[in-house]
């Protein structure tokens, strides 16, 4: 019984065209993968962290390995928005408990010498003691997580360019 109802699944999920969004992304993308991202003056601490969250993005998401520019198959070049907060939960004596952290990241995407520009967005919401001040690690935390939603609104876009291309 168990292997029928397997068996039945497989076949709906391959009878319908059913794909993967990451075999999607990585017919547009390619499997070698290398990223830049433009260092903010004002805030260059956030810069760090959303290289990194792009970085493993890459490899969780696009199942790609990350390169040299010089040999790679799409390079990514990417600059951030400044980091807004918005508080969105308030305590009954008034005070902020909740925020919600959104990230912008303007990408452009060079494959096979030509471009293209995305923007990407994400949020985060984390919530903190009453009349606390928020620390630094809860907004690199934040600021991690809506790179990382952001990365994956940037995969979406590209999986929808890699559905119609298949047609």
């Amino acid at each position: 019984m168990k292997y029928l109802l397997t068996f039945l699944i497989l076949i709906t999920l391959t009878s319908c065209g059913y794909r993967p969004s990451s075999k999607l992304s990585k017919g547009v993308m390619g499997e070698k993968i290398s990223t830049s991202i433009i260092i903010s003056a004002q805030d260059p601490e956030n810069t760090v962290i959303i290289k990194d969250a792009v970085d493993q993005a890459v490899i969780e998401v696009f199942q790609a390995s990350l390169c040299k520019k010089s040999e790679s198959d799409t390079h990514l070049a990417l600059s951030i928005a400044t980091p807004s907060y918005t508080p969105i939960v308030y305590d009954s004596d008034g005070f902020v408990i909740g925020y919600r952290m959104s990230v912008t990241l303007s990408i452009i995407r060079y494959h096979s010498g030509l471009s293209k520009k995305y923007t990407a967005s994400g949020t985060y919401d984390f919530t903190v003691a009453a009349n606390a001040v928020v620390t630094d690690q809860e907004r690199f935390e934040a600021i991690g997580f809506s790179a990382s939603k952001a990365i994956r609104s940037f995969v979406a876009q590209v999986s929808a360019e890699g559905a119609r291309a298949k047609k």
